[in-house]
């Protein structure tokens, strides 16, 4: 398991943070309906791990911006609602861990990126209506 930190801690605000250029706004939320294979079985795990504040997949929620799985390795793009998230090393632990436990996944990038940066608009239709129904206007 890889988490993209700089080698230098004084080269980004956050030490423990990789500040990549992420997708397009237009091309989010993503949500691996195009996803075959063992991609597909990547994104199927990842809709099953909830955001530990509400029952919400971090996928509906849309946390994650991308899947690629090439040669064994699965590379998750993933963010979170902001950068100070008490629930960050929870949450990618998770992650890790569950991807990782995946047949013919022999290993785990997991790159959290800030841009764009999250916001409501990213959240599915399917996210919404789970939104709705615990509670929180959307």
């Amino acid at each position: 398991m890889n988490h993209d930190t700089p080698d230098d801690p004084d080269t980004t605000p956050c030490a423990y943070t990789d500040y990549r250029e992420g997708e397009a706004v237009e091309e989010l939320p993503a949500t691996g309906d195009d996803a075959t294979g063992l991609e597909a079985d990547v994104w199927e795990t990842l809709y099953e791990i909830e955001d530990p504040e509400m029952p919400i997949s971090i996928v509906d929620l849309g946390l994650i911006y991308g899947v690629d799985v090439e040669d064994g390795v699965a590379t998750v793009d993933m963010t979170l609602t902001y950068s100070g998230c008490p629930a960050r090393d929870m949450l990618t632990t998770e992650v890790e861990e569950s991807v990782v436990a995946l047949e013919d996944v022999d290993d785990v990038e997991l790159r959290l990126v800030w841009s764009p940066e999250w916001t409501v608009e990213m959240v599915t239709d399917e996210g919404e209506d789970d939104l709705r129904e615990f509670g929180l206007s959307v």
